[in-house]
């Protein structure tokens, strides 16, 4: 690789760079992921343990204490019928917030490949896409595993669900790029994205339903990329209903042109993070 050559920025060499790295970026996900737990007891298993602690704390605070109820849900007053549909915002914030709140750190945490002209350092965001979609796994399969033992069966619906997951994982990808590059000129922003992404939480129909929303207002809530998959990850996971494919196939073109965008971004600017760091 010539280091004077302006790296490739096409959607094209995108996809043929991501391909062609596939073995790289998969050996990295996975001592990223098993380098997380490293030193601990339970090691991997905290994979698993975590969304299920996490399911059971959110549940007893909003449905216990705050005694909240799922208006317009089939069985509004059950605590497990609560918690399913809670689960499932959880996960689709914790995918998207991983992402974009891991990436101002990712060319800083990894300076000596920055030295490196040979390494690909734009699957780095990539990797840590990967890592979170790994996480999201093991929490939809805990999610799976409750419904069948609350409900008694899975929805057959639920084989949509990476559909559903897909547009909002390029979406990220784009914007884990852009914040990757900017990290390293602005480092500012590492402490600014986790503030953005819990007010994103909030602004998203995690804990409360898109009804509970004024219908005058309801339509700003679409703004944050999470609302439409976190309602099509419900219909889909809970509900037993068909994503909106039309609506999917918008989300997917606006989000591939974004990562595009966040790409180009990345490639244009890589040059100066050695001078930078």
């Amino acid at each position: 690789m010539n280091p004077h050559q302006t790296p490739p920025t096409s959607l094209a060499a995108l996809i043929a760079g991501l391909w062609r790295n596939r073995d790289l970026i998969r050996q990295m996900t996975w001592r990223d992921v098993l380098g997380r737990y490293r030193g601990s007891l339970l090691g991997l298993a905290w994979s698993f343990f975590n969304p299920v602690l996490m399911l059971i704390v959110y549940t007893f605070v909003f449905s216990g204490i705050f005694k909240a109820r799922w208006g317009g849900a089939e069985d509004a007053g059950s605590h497990a019928q609560f918690a399913l549909i809670l689960f499932v915002g959880l996960i689709v914030n914790a995918l998207f917030a991983e992402i974009l709140n891991r990436a101002p750190g990712l060319i800083l945490s990894n300076v000596n490949y920055v030295k490196k002209v040979v390494f690909p350092l734009e699957i780095l965001p990539v990797v840590a896409a990967a890592a979170a979609i790994f996480h999201a796994l093991i929490s939809v399969g805990v999610l799976l595993l409750a419904l069948l033992l609350v409900a008694g069966s899975i929805p057959w619906t639920a084989v949509f669900v990476p559909i559903v997951f897909a547009p909002l994982l390029i979406l990220a990808l784009g914007g884990a790029w852009f914040l990757a590059s900017l990290g390293v000129f602005v480092r500012d922003v590492g402490q600014t994205i986790g503030i953005v992404t819990s007010i994103m939480m909030f602004l998203a129909p995690v804990f409360y339903p898109i009804t509970a929303i004024p219908e005058a207002y309801r339509a700003w809530l679409f703004l944050n990329p999470m609302t439409f998959v976190i309602e099509q990850a419900r219909d889909a996971l809970i509900w037993g209903r068909s994503p909106d494919w039309i609506g999917l196939l918008a989300y997917a073109a606006g989000a591939t042109l974004i990562a595009w965008v966040g790409f180009y971004w990345f490639q244009r600017t890589r040059k100066g993070f050695a001078d930078v760091l």
